[in-house]
Parts: structure tokens; sequence; C-alpha cells
């Protein structure tokens, strides 16, 4: 057989026969193989084409038409079937069953508490073993349960506006009556107004403050503890606290009371534990911003409830003593979990937290 005859042939037998060859194709892999058969590499009009450089040269013009106008049909062809496929895929998928039992299932993604959130639930569990119990107050409070039932003088600088949100009132009413609560004592003046000697109560909550440095933050999460009964003593104190501490932080860390005033308690303290960003006191001393090189990390402060505020609420200074104590619970989740800065707990990266 001549060039030109094989090249007929090849040309008639593609143009007879792509166009069945794609119905018969139900999916787009067929569809794709039978293409494939006619203009893939080795295939029917490939092989054509691959004939023209022998054709003669006054025949070579007018077969070249043809087999182009067949490759740009098959082309076409190609086209509207695969979209046909799809469409019909798109349809049924659409109108089929809403569930896809064959497909892979979904791993949940299981959320947990924020680290600040483990350790107020954290202590108030270690309290509530210690027999007390949790009470909770409002954010916004008055400023003499913030301040004056407490024993604050007037001018104490705690209540200047450098160091307290006021919240703004209306025209004729004492811009200073309300305030953001700049700690949870709060709490321990509520409770001891509607509530008679003896009991021991804990409680924790955001505080607002105007700080903010690596170790503070405007807002903070604070928890405070207090318990009155007669003849409570500041053993019992130190006792309640060393143990506490230990519970958290491990019987092995160091803890050190230090002498410090606060205006509602006499006499007051501030207890320091061993700082778990350096732990100097098993490494010795190294540079570190968090305990500021000493090697301690102040983490609460407390004392003997003051005779005043016993007054302020009703009871008798005469007959009843107590202790308070509070701490931010920001420190100890510092402390707890080795964080440098305590902006790292409010900035919400999940890339930190999920660390924790």
């Amino acid at each position: 057989m001549d060039v030109v005859a094989a090249f007929e042939e090849g040309l008639g037998n593609a143009a007879s026969h792509f166009q069945a060859a794609f119905e018969a194709a139900h999916d787009e892999p067929a569809l794709r193989a039978a293409n494939a058969r006619y203009v893939g590499p080795q295939g029917v009009v490939t092989k054509v084409m691959k004939l023209m450089p022998e054709l003669p040269k006054e025949q070579r013009r007018g077969l070249g038409q043809r087999v182009n106008q067949l490759k740009e049909q098959i082309e076409a062809a190609f086209a509207a079937r695969l979209d046909s496929l799809l469409h019909a895929l798109r349809n049924a998928e659409l109108s089929g069953h809403s569930l896809d039992v064959s497909l892979p299932g979904y791993g949940a993604w299981l959320g947990y508490a924020h680290p600040l959130t483990r350790v107020k639930h954290e202590l108030l569990d270690l309290f509530t073993s210690l027999g007390f119990d949790i009470a909770e107050g409002p954010e916004v409070d008055l400023h003499e349960n913030n301040f004056d039932r407490l024993g604050f003088p007037p001018d104490h600088p705690a209540t200047d506006m450098q160091d307290t949100f006021f919240m703004q009132q209306p025209v004729g009413v004492n811009p200073r009556a309300t305030l953001l609560r700049t700690h949870t004592s709060t709490v321990q003046i509520r409770e001891m107004l509607k509530r008679k000697p003896p009991l021991a109560v804990v409680s924790a909550g955001a505080v607002f403050r105007r700080d903010d440095d690596v170790t503070h933050s405007p807002m903070f999460m604070q928890l405070e503890g207090f318990m009155v009964d007669e003849g409570v003593s500041f053993a019992q104190l130190k006792g309640v606290l060393t143990h506490f501490l230990w519970k958290l932080f491990g019987k092995g860390i160091p803890v050190r009371f230090r002498p410090s005033y606060f205006p509602f308690v006499e006499p007051g303290g501030e207890v320091d534990v061993g700082c778990t960003i350096c732990r100097s006191w098993e490494r010795g001393p190294r540079e570190c911003r968090v305990c500021k090189n000493t090697g301690f990390m102040e983490i609460l402060g407390c004392g003997m409830i003051h005779p005043v505020v016993f007054e302020h609420v009703g009871y008798d200074p005469e007959r009843f003593t107590g202790f308070a104590f509070g701490m931010g619970l920001d420190r100890v989740a510092m402390l707890r979990y080795g964080i440098s800065e305590v902006g790292l707990l409010y900035g919400n990266d999940p890339r930190f937290l999920t660390q924790l």
C-alpha cells in the first residue's frame, strides 16, 4: 500500500470511530483513554501525521488540512463529552444522598481550657480540699467595697486615677462611686457582710489596674482567700499557704515570707517562691529578667485581717481574728508553665497556647 492510501485509510478510520468511542466512555478516565487512542503520542491521528513528510508534495497541503480539521473535531468532541460527564456527575452528587459513607471521616480536634482557666480551677480545687468555700463577685463594684471598707485612707495612692479604672457616672453622681475592681478583696467584704463567722472563703476572677510590663497586665486574674473565726493566728496562715504552695509547685521549692504593708491587714507580708524560670536555687545564680536575678518571685500578699475591716462589716474585732491572702493567677501560670512574659497569656496565639 502506498503512503497516500495508508494516510487516507488512517484518516477515515479515525473519523468514523472517534465519536462512538467517546459516547461509549461513561467516566472521565475511560474518556481520556479513548482520546489518547486517537490524538495521544501513539494514537491513530498522530501516526497519520507522521506520514506527512513522505506524501507527494502536490497532495501534502490538501491532506494536511484534512488531518488538522479532523484533529480539531476530535478535540471539540472530547471537550463536549468531558463537560457532559462532569455535569452529570455533579447533578448526581446534588440529587443523591446527603451523606457519602464512602468518604474518609474527619478527625475531631478537641479544644481544651486556657492555661489561666486551668490554673484557676486547680487552685480552687486545692483550697476547697482545705475546707474553703468558693464565692464570686462582680467585676464592677462600689468604691466603698474596693477601698473604704478595707481600710484604705482617702489619699492612698491606690485610689488614684493612675492606678484605678473608674466608671463614667451621670452628671451629679460622685464620679468615683463605681470602678473596675482592682482586687478580688471586694468579695471578702461582700461575703463578710452577709455571713457570720466561722467562715473560710476563696474567690477568683478578673481584676483591673493600670500596669503593663513583663510581669503585669492591665487586666489580670487574681485569687483571694480569707478565714475568720475565734483564735485564728498567723501560724495557721503560714501553714495553709506553705501547704498550698508545696502542693502547687512541689515540696522542694523554696518558700519565703517577708514583712510588708497592706492597709487591710496587720501584720502583713508577702510570700515568694523560687523562680521556676531560672531555678537558681538548683542551678546557681544566673541572669533572669522575670525574677530580676533574685532567684525568687513574689507570688502573693497576705496578713491578719485588720480590726478596722471587721468594724466595717459588723464583726467584733475583740472576739474574732482572721487572715487573708491574694495572688495573681497570671504569675502562678508563668511559674507553673515556665512563661517569661505575661502578655503571651493574653495574645491568644494558638501556636503558643497549644504548647502548654
